[in-house]
């Protein structure tokens, strides 16, 4: 297992140890609220994946959140390649919180990267920002060999203002796949995200 720092990129198919192609992934995803943080008030953050092509903007029917019109992405682009575990309204317990199932082979061609984003759910109602999370973390499992972690990205948001962040990428290089630990925080929930890469409805 490799641990990566922000700003870390790593090509798949070497951390791969199974002796066959890296085909079926899950992007894991965890976080707790810091003790006393905001009492009363669930934390509730919300993974979403989007699809872009070569020049930088989501392809068409290529978004994957909670709340897709069908989680597992049969009625867009993805067509079964990504499937979204669903809502987590707390991130309470041990392990992944929420996760994103991959098939690297049905992901289609023209899809250039595909960028795994986290935002706070209401974070404005609730005066909730990324500053009262705890323990969070981005990890990459081999879904094809019992779920063995391949890459762990511990995240501090220690003094963040910030409501969203885009936790990591994966993207193609050549003929194979590579992750990127980002850490980029935003604000403005997915409205920024549908704006920054032109999501269309």
């Amino acid at each position: 297992m490799i641990k990566l720092e922000k700003g870390g990129k790593i090509l798949l198919e070497k951390e791969n140890n199974s002796g066959t192609k890296l085909t079926n992934i899950t992007i894991g995803l965890g976080w707790d609220m810091k003790e006393g943080a905001a009492a009363g008030a669930d934390f509730d953050l919300d993974a979403s994946l989007v699809c872009l092509g070569t020049d930088g903007k989501a392809l068409p029917g290529g978004m994957l959140y909670y709340n897709s019109p069908k989680v597992d992405g049969k009625l867009s682009i993805l067509d079964g390649a990504c499937v979204h575990s669903g809502d987590n309204l707390t991130g309470e317990g041990d392990g992944d919180d929420e996760s994103i199932m991959i098939d690297l082979a049905k992901v289609p061609a023209n899809v250039d990267k595909m960028v795994i984003v986290v935002d706070i759910y209401q974070a404005a109602q609730r005066n909730q920002n990324f500053g009262m999370a705890d323990n969070s973390f981005c990890r990459l499992l081999n879904a094809n060999n019992n779920n063995e972690e391949l890459i762990h990205f511990d995240l501090n948001f220690d003094a963040s203002v910030a409501t969203g962040v885009k936790f990591a990428t994966i993207f193609r290089k050549g003929d194979e796949w590579a992750f990127s630990a980002d850490q980029v925080e935003f604000s403005g929930g997915l409205a920024k995200i549908v704006e920054e890469f032109s999501v269309e409805a």
